[in-house]
């Protein structure tokens, strides 16, 4: 700088100090419901799809990965049941929650949804849980489905296991079919137009009044809508039955876009 541009500007002796400022406290970003999220380490959707379908101002979610295997097998989804607790522990600790979902289907299957819940439970005593399979059972009791139609990526064994759990629980398993895509980042790269094909294949199968499509790897929240509109039935999947479920279990009862489910109360 030159001597006399120098000139024109004064001396610094460093900023104004303007001292502390007033400030007041607001709800946050969570001011109307705050969800923790149990994501598996492998899983490339989950996220994606809550942003997409959990829009409200004043709810807000909050993720921690928990570690898998790529492979899908009962043995590795039985591994992550003592993996949950430490898990939940890290999502916003001493900031309460409203609801802690954990994001694994086929594990809620194996371990079994009170053995989830046990786990969340050991983190965060006394919270409203929900997982993809309680979702699921809640959102076909609030739209009154019967006869379900069962798509996954599973092995054809863990999907056995599956159409049992839920017959256990009252649902009428009425077809069911796979990709059979059993490495989790394979599962996560299944085009939508691909899941959309095989939905609609699905729906024309004697007895289905609703398709689940499982797996929170699946792609659906996009194409749940209007793969409705073209079938004529309800559609849901993992994530998108779970994040419906998280807003109705923490108390944010909206109509949402994202298809007959998200105009639905919780029952």
């Amino acid at each position: 700088m030159s001597g006399e541009l120098a000139a024109s500007f004064p001396a610094s002796s460093g900023p104004m100090d303007l001292g502390v400022l007033p400030s007041e406290l607001d709800g946050g970003l969570a001011s109307r419901a705050a969800i923790g999220l149990v994501v598996l380490a492998t899983d490339q959707t989950m996220e994606h799809e809550f942003r997409a379908l959990v829009r409200q101002p004043g709810v807000a979610f909050y993720e921690s990965r928990v570690f898998s295997d790529n492979d899908i097998t009962p043995d590795t989804l039985r591994a992550i049941g003592p993996r949950i607790a430490p898990s939940v522990d890290l999502i916003l600790p001493s900031i309460p929650l409203d609801v802690v979902a954990f994001g694994c289907t086929s594990a809620t299957m194996v371990l079994g949804e009170e053995a989830v819940f046990a786990e969340i439970r050991k983190a965060r005593p006394d919270v409203a849980c929900t997982t993809p399979v309680t979702a699921a059972l809640a959102a076909f009791k609030a739209l009154g489905a019967k006869g379900i139609g069962l798509l996954t990526p599973y092995a054809p064994e863990i999907n056995e296991n599956l159409v049992a759990y839920f017959n256990g629980r009252g649902l009428n398993i009425a077809a069911v079919a796979t990709f059979d895509r059993r490495d989790d980042r394979e599962a996560a790269r299944i085009s939508v137009a691909s899941i959309e094909a095989a939905a609609e294949k699905m729906a024309a199968a004697p007895g289905v009044d609703a398709i689940f499509i499982s797996c929170t790897s699946l792609r659906v929240a996009e194409a749940a809508a209007r793969l409705e509109q073209r079938i004529g039935i309800p559609v849901t999947s993992s994530n998108h039955a779970m994040a419906w479920h998280c807003l109705r279990l923490a108390g944010v009862n909206d109509v949402l876009p994202g298809g007959r489910l998200f105009g639905l109360p919780g029952k």
